[in-house]
């Protein structure tokens, strides 16, 4: 299983958004470029995080569908 990645887009509720490999600030007025190495990093590790929760919770709705698919009657 590969590694998971970033979305391109914005990060879960925050105002920022990974475009081009680069995060913006998103704000009322526009987007101003994040420069901020440790910011960056922190936004970089938060998204990868996120990533792998939801590849997470992916995998086990696979696994649910498969155990339903196997026993109709639900029991477990």
């Amino acid at each position: 299983m590969s590694a998971p990645t970033p979305q391109r887009g914005r990060l879960a509720h925050a105002p920022v958004v990974l475009r081009g490999g680069r995060w913006w600030l998103d704000g009322r007025a526009g987007s101003v470029p994040a420069s901020d190495l440790a910011f960056t990093a922190a936004l970089d590790d938060f998204a990868l995080s996120m990533a792998a929760a939801d590849q997470a919770v992916a995998n086990l709705l696979i696994r649910q569908d498969e155990a339903t698919s196997v026993d109709p009657g639900g029991r477990r």
